[in-house]
């Protein structure tokens, strides 16, 4: 698009742009703009996003949000891990036994999940345009858009379990609705799903070819858009249906019946026995066993958990609960010394604990659970009470 008004610095994390439509209603586009980490997501990026996203909503003259990535690469390959590293490791040195003194983490995570709610309860419309990596936190923004686009190269992806985390930044509450049950089999193995598999997971609404982007800019342009939200959600609806093409059925949807009874059992080490001896020898299923293997038992155990929880939350509560867990994920649990194997020595030899899915038992995740706050003083007791609401869903 052309006709940027906002000031831009190339260096900048997050770029802002406004367009001027034919009928002078603006389009607001914000880009990650760090393509060299995949466009991961910082606390200065989440906190130059709320900001925007938030003087956006309040602007009429606005009347859609376009969230994108800068390069070919990716949207969004999650959160910014080495900062997260580095505060946890400060804390670990610090001797503090209350987990709200890693104040890096206590923000980000705090912020971040404030953005993503706000994205699910934006009042105009979102598009995002999901190409590329879209894991993590890139879920996190993209989910609650309006408008979730894929392309042909899409790639969507909970691998927390690799890293000793668990699909957190509303991922419990997402993955607990994926059809099939399949939501726990995507939790338990960081699987990747192409833009046909995304679609019908619920996390992507429509896929378009890569390269119509430029064609598909120039038409947002030519919108007579409204004063109204829910009449510009229709127009942006029917601007992305002329560009749609049909979304390839991935290995989610062919392994449907059998992932589906592996996860309908109600203990989690029925629910990994019945993943690992599932039928079949393609590469994504045998890459998925293999990760599912080599992950974090505890891990597995909070998704697990936490997916059986969300199940009787509202999104808002998600994100309450979702904040706590990630909090003593932060203090004592897996996550720095998965961050470690995989980015810092990059050894790729994690030492679990627990180190067996037998010794990740209900009673050892239910720390995780405990507020470290009095009752009424959580930090997202606020959430959900504001007015937004989305255009969409």
């Amino acid at each position: 698009m052309s006709d940027a008004t906002l000031p831009q610095v190339d260096e900048a994390p997050v770029l802002f742009e406004e367009h001027a439509g034919e009928n002078g209603k603006r389009i607001g586009i914000a880009t990650l703009n760090t393509p060299k980490t995949l466009n991961g997501l910082s606390l200065e990026m989440v906190r130059l996003l709320d900001e925007r996203l938030r003087a956006w909503a309040a602007d009429d003259a606005v009347v859609v949000v376009v969230l994108q990535g800068a390069g070919e690469k990716a949207f969004c390959a999650g959160g910014d891990l080495h900062s997260l590293y580095k505060s946890m490791r400060a804390y670990q040195a610090s001797g503090s036994s209350d987990v709200r003194d890693n104040t890096y983490a206590s923000d980000f995570f705090s912020v971040e999940y404030r953005l993503d709610y706000l994205i699910h309860t934006y009042p105009k419309p979102i598009l995002c345009w999901g190409h590329g990596i879209v894991m993590g936190g890139g879920i996190g923004l993209m989910a609650g858009a309006s408008h979730r686009v894929v392309t042909e190269r899409s790639r969507l992806a909970f691998p927390e379990i690799t890293i000793g985390l668990y699909p957190d930044v509303g991922g419990s509450y997402l993955l607990h609705r994926v059809p099939g049950n399949a939501g726990v089999f995507l939790a338990l193995t960081g699987a990747p799903l192409n833009g046909g598999d995304a679609i019908h997971a619920g996390l992507a609404d429509v896929q378009l070819p890569a390269e119509s982007r430029e064609a598909l800019d120039a038409a947002l342009l030519l919108v007579s858009w409204a004063d109204d939200a829910k009449a510009n959600a229709a127009m942006l609806t029917e601007v992305l249906a002329r560009f749609a093409v049909p979304a390839t059925a991935g290995p989610l949807q062919t392994h449907q019946a059998p992932i589906a009874f592996a996860c309908s059992h109600g203990a989690l080490d029925m629910v990994v026995a019945a993943i690992q001896a599932m039928p079949g020898d393609d590469p994504w299923l045998a890459t998925a066993r293999q990760t599912l293997d080599a992950g974090a038992p505890g891990s597995a155990r909070l998704a697990f958990a936490l997916q059986r929880r969300a199940g009787l939350l509202s999104l808002a509560d998600t994100f309450r609960l979702e904040y706590v867990v990630s909090l003593h994920c932060a203090g004592y649990g897996d996550f720095a010394e998965g961050i470690r194997a995989l980015l810092i020595d990059k050894d790729r030899t994690p030492h679990w604990r627990p180190a067996t899915l037998a010794d990740a038992t209900p009673a050892w995740v239910a720390p995780f659970f405990i507020e470290p706050w009095h009752a009424g003083e959580h930090p997202l007791r606020d959430l959900g009470t504001d007015t937004h609401r989305g255009t969409q869903r």
